[in-house]
């Protein structure tokens, strides 16, 4: 090969080297751009992630609702909430208390007791007894069970004053019974009679106690002194709350929640059995 054909050839290849080059350098120079990227991608993954984690997990940490948990968790038996003493002085002649329907005894409660005393002739007395207990338990969303039994307590002091036919209707505090008390007393005119009615409703903590006493002569009997049957209602009352207290043992008796609050709410009150005078014989 001739000096001037190799001299030829040589010039023919030096570009082709220096292209060949050139690609080496350039993808060298891409190597460390990608693995920088790679790097900052991979370093910006966890902390998202993180992130995402950490709010989760505040907001799973925050607190639940709580409310005070209620003071009396159970009710006595209501034909059990008078002593026998007092059943007799109230309703002489009733055989046996008969109990209410209730699906949740703990919650609502009521027993009842009439009597005759017949005479013949001479005419007849006759009593009607009724003892109502209704507990509210306290819920997360609607009230500690104090609150709720307070707005029950009103209701059903304006319900009574609102009874149709009521004669003469006087309402009272009543001292020393419950946290609150209230007694009304009214007449009511029937085909047999004219009923003295007596009703005290009374809140104690979260339950609160509706009693019942009506009283007539009938047949031409003289008609009961309402001031007596109005002491003796005051009294059973009182008696009724004294069993409220006692069913829930000496921590409820004095004053002390049974338990701590859990902030779960509880199953809602049934609605109390009506606590308007019935007269019924």
């Amino acid at each position: 090969m001739s000096e001037g054909t190799m001299q030829r050839r040589a010039q023919r290849e030096q570009p082709e080297r220096a292209k060949r080059l050139t690609r080496v350098l350039v993808c060298a120079a891409a190597v460390p751009v990608m693995l920088v990227a790679t790097g900052c991608s991979s370093d910006s993954g966890p902390d998202d992630g993180g992130g995402d984690k950490a709010a989760s997990a505040s907001a799973s940490a925050s607190p639940s609702p709580t409310v005070q948990a209620a003071a009396y968790r159970t009710l006595p038996e209501a034909c059990r909430a008078l002593s026998k003493k007092t059943l007799e002085d109230l309703a002489p002649k009733a055989k046996s208390g008969k109990e209410g329907g209730s699906d949740d005894v703990a919650s609502r409660a009521s027993c009842s007791w009439s009597s005759l005393d017949n005479n013949g002739v001479k005419g007849s007395q006759f009593r009607w007894l009724n003892v109502s207990l209704l507990r509210f338990e306290s819920d997360t969303t609607r009230g500690p069970g104090d609150k709720l039994a307070q707005e029950y307590y009103d209701k059903q002091v304006r319900e009574i004053r609102a009874t149709p036919g009521a004669k003469g209707l006087n309402a009272q505090a009543v001292t020393g019974t419950g946290d609150e008390a209230t007694a009304v007393r009214y007449d009511l005119k029937k085909k047999e009679g004219t009923f003295k009615q007596q009703t005290v409703v009374v809140r104690v903590e979260n339950v609160v106690v509706t009693l019942d006493y009506n009283g007539a002569g009938l047949a031409g009997d003289k008609t009961p002194d309402a001031a007596a049957l109005l002491a003796d209602a005051k009294k059973a009352a009182k008696e009724a709350v004294l069993s409220v207290t006692r069913a829930n043992g000496p921590a409820a008796a004095s004053g002390s929640p049974s338990a701590p609050a859990s902030g779960r709410p509880s199953a809602p009150a049934s609605k109390a059995p009506s606590a308007s005078a019935s007269g019924k014989s």
